[in-house]
């Protein structure tokens, strides 16, 4: 396990913590069946009927498994 060999100053510490930012994810706008669905991009998606009902995941309009 790394040991710093010098304190670092609480300066530098919170530059240092200043700098990670949480970033909003990548969302796509589609449309499906008259409603506006945000989905992420390169993700599997669960495709539901009528009812909300989970009936499987899809990607790239393939069914790749089981809900």
């Amino acid at each position: 396990m790394a040991v710093p060999k010098r304190k670092m100053s609480r300066s530098n510490t919170r530059h240092r913590r200043s700098q990670w930012k949480a970033k909003a994810p990548a969302l796509v706008k589609t449309v499906e069946n008259g409603r506006v669905v945000y989905s992420r991009p390169h993700q599997a998606r669960v495709v539901e009927d009528s009812a909300g009902t989970p009936l499987f995941l899809e990607y790239k309009g393939r069914k790749v498994a089981d809900a």
